[in-house]
């Protein structure tokens, strides 16, 4: 059910772009470790397709909307799986899974075309 417009997404990718590269300090899980390492790449990684994309907040409109979406699924999946997948889930799982989870669902709810409103 796509019900959130392209614009809101475009604030909503940097913000959690900027969460992800603080979360390890934010929530005391800054060990050096792939529990940290993973939020901070995927961070960084976020806010660098976010300003590629093809969308009102973009610095140069490369990639299509689609395809960020797909880009969003994909690390909220990695996000969601990395405390189990890089075998840190002894230490630390609810900030990883929670946010990788909204990822997903904010890329589901989220229009395909930008200026896209409800019919």
């Amino acid at each position: 059910m796509q019900m959130i417009p392209t614009r809101i997404h475009g604030i909503l990718d940097y913000l959690i772009g900027i969460l992800l590269i603080i979360a390890p300090w934010l929530f005391g899980f800054a060990n050096g470790g792939p529990a940290q390492w993973v939020p901070v790449f995927l961070g960084i990684f976020v806010i660098v397709y976010s300003l590629l994309t093809d969308y009102e907040f973009a610095a140069v409109r490369m990639i299509p909307m689609p395809v960020h979406l797909g880009l969003d699924v994909a690390g909220g999946l990695l996000l969601a799986v990395s405390p189990w997948l890089f075998g840190f889930a002894s230490v630390i799982v609810w900030p990883h899974l929670l946010v990788g989870i909204v990822e997903i669902i904010t890329a589901a709810c989220t229009y395909r075309r930008p200026g896209q409103a409800a019919a």
